[in-house]
């Protein structure tokens, strides 16, 4: 078995605060080190890297004083504050070392959830990526409430796999990986080198609570897994502090545990506007544009579209029907319901008269439109 990572081009890469702390003392700079240096080899080999860094609330707790992570939410939310400050910082610095920008993206589950923030979000990333700078993301954790509450940064790693369409998403801890029973109680537990992500058996391997310091299990990651397969991406389970542990798997060394994705990439986007029974709104195409999309494989463009229906936002899921009113497509729509009736029947090169701005020459980009 060789690692995904391998020839990966997208990596999402999650470090938990065990790894990037000292025992929950503040930040380790020698370890935030270390992961800037593998992280920098990775570049140099032409892959593209997003790291997902918990930290900052237990920096903030060796500031402010606290001995154990509070449970209240405003105390949380202070750490956070205080903690995000110092985790910027010492990432920025490690990176400069080796002629590396970084940037801070701090997102929260609402952020991922609502259309129009996500595609910002995802625009910004794809930006940041190809002018060769390294992304820290984090929860918000100064202004969410629940999402410290019950939030972990795999469910976080994994949605940003899913937001910029990564290649694996690696979740590095203080476990080896998944064990078929905890290797703590059951001496008998074997290692799991390689599985499906999504298999119902490994949510029953999965147990046991994440340190007093991080938030997550191995059942958060498992769970994690799952959710990145869904837009095609692999996940690797790996122990942190093993010795160069991400340019071994970028070697192509079988490291930790691999749960692999069943669903290409496309697929996995297309089946997700295809499982939508109920849309937002749908426009209403000319013949020639059912020809274009339908035995082409076109994108739809506004001239194209002879009636636009329902009320719908940048983002959306809308349906594509013909002048019969039979459903032949589903996709994601580049402007709201308001804009596409003004642009509609134009050719794409008066848009930005109409509007005064161009989001995209297409109402829906053809890889972003299912049909039916």
């Amino acid at each position: 078995m060789n690692s995904v990572i391998q020839h990966a081009k997208r990596l999402i890469i999650k470090v938990g605060s065990s790894l990037v702390t000292n025992d929950g003392k503040g930040l380790d700079i020698q370890a935030i080190a270390r992961w800037a240096e593998q992280i920098a080899h990775l570049r140099q080999l032409g892959k593209q890297v997003v790291l997902v860094s918990s930290g900052a609330i237990a920096e903030g707790m060796q500031r402010l004083g606290f001995d154990k992570r509070p449970t209240g939410v405003h105390e949380l939310q202070a750490c956070a504050a205080v903690g995000q400050m110092g985790l910027a910082q010492i990432y920025e610095t490690s990176f400069r070392k080796h002629g590396l920008h970084t940037a801070q993206v701090l997102l929260t589950h609402a952020d991922l959830a609502d259309r129009e923030r996500y595609l910002n979000a995802r625009s910004t990333l794809f930006t940041l990526l190809n002018l060769g700078v390294v992304p820290i993301i984090n929860e918000n954790d100064t202004v969410v409430t629940d999402e410290i509450k019950f939030g972990d940064n795999d469910t976080l790693g994994a949605l940003v796999a899913n937001l910029i369409e990564g290649d694996v998403l690696v979740i590095l801890t203080d476990q080896k990986g998944l064990y078929t029973a905890d290797p703590r109680r059951d001496p008998a537990a074997a290692f799991v080198h390689e599985a499906k992500a999504g298999d119902p058996a490994l949510e029953t391997m999965a147990g046991g609570a994440g340190t007093g310091i991080g938030k997550g299990g191995m059942l958060t990651k498992i769970l994690a897994a799952k959710r990145a397969a869904t837009s095609g991406a692999h996940t690797v389970i790996a122990w942190g502090r093993e010795k160069d542990v991400l340019t071994r798997l970028a070697s192509g060394e079988a490291i930790g545990t691999q749960l692999t994705a069943q669903t290409a990439l496309l697929t996995a986007r297309k089946q997700w506007m295809a499982d939508h029974l109920q849309t937002a709104g749908s426009v209403t195409l000319d013949a020639g544009a059912v020809q274009k999309l339908t035995a082409e494989g076109k994108s739809l463009l506004p001239i194209g579209v002879v009636e636009v229906k329902g009320e719908f936002g940048r983002g959306d899921v809308i349906t594509c029907t013909d002048d019969h009113g039979r459903a032949i497509a589903r996709g994601m729509s580049n402007y709201t319901s308001s804009e596409a009736r003004r642009i509609m029947r134009k050719p794409s090169s008066e848009i930005l008269s109409i509007l005064g701005f161009v989001e995209e020459p297409e109402l829906i980009h053809r890889d972003n439109l299912v049909l039916l």
